[in-house]
């Protein structure tokens, strides 16, 4: 494949609620690809996972297709061809994203939350149509996935590979 590898085309065709998983290197990077993933968030070996996989990739610095920021950050530019993913996980972080950055995708993180599933959903709430939303809810059954999807969820990290 040439060129980028569209984070927000990954995540919002086809059916369902996509999963971008974390890996850490090639042999986690096929695994998570065949197990149906829609996008991989690089915890180290970028292009070692990039050689193995078609899928996007996001990381939180350089070298993936997509790359996370807080939306206070000072260094929140990103090369040509590579898509900014906004992390949030208050109400005020998100209006911040908003007005300052306008990003097309949102990471609502809610792993430091006891209930992450619903402060995800609240985040939610705040998302103007035509964003894309990510959620960051730590572990995921299945009943919760099925619950961010009919939310309109986009996509779901699962930041501990199988």
């Amino acid at each position: 494949m040439t060129g980028p590898r569209r984070l927000s085309h990954a995540i919002s065709d086809g059916d369902g609620i996509s999963l971008i998983v974390s890996v850490r290197g090639p042999d986690d990077a096929r695994r998570a690809e065949e197990g149906g993933a829609g996008a991989l968030l690089a915890e180290g070996e970028v292009e070692a996972i990039r050689a193995v996989s078609g899928l996007p990739i996001v990381t939180a610095g350089i070298g993936g297709d997509a790359r996370i920021v807080r939306p206070g950050d000072d260094d929140v530019e990103v090369a040509d061809g590579v898509e900014l993913v906004v992390e949030v996980a208050r109400e005020e972080e998100l209006e911040e994203a908003l007005e300052r950055l306008d990003p097309e995708l949102l990471l609502l993180s809610a792993r430091d939350s006891e209930q992450p599933v619903e402060h995800v959903l609240e985040l939610l709430s705040d998302v103007p149509a035509g964003k894309l939303a990510i959620a960051d809810v730590g572990g995921v059954s299945q009943a919760e996935l099925d619950e961010l999807e009919r939310a309109g969820i986009d996509a779901v990290l699962l930041r501990d590979p199988a």
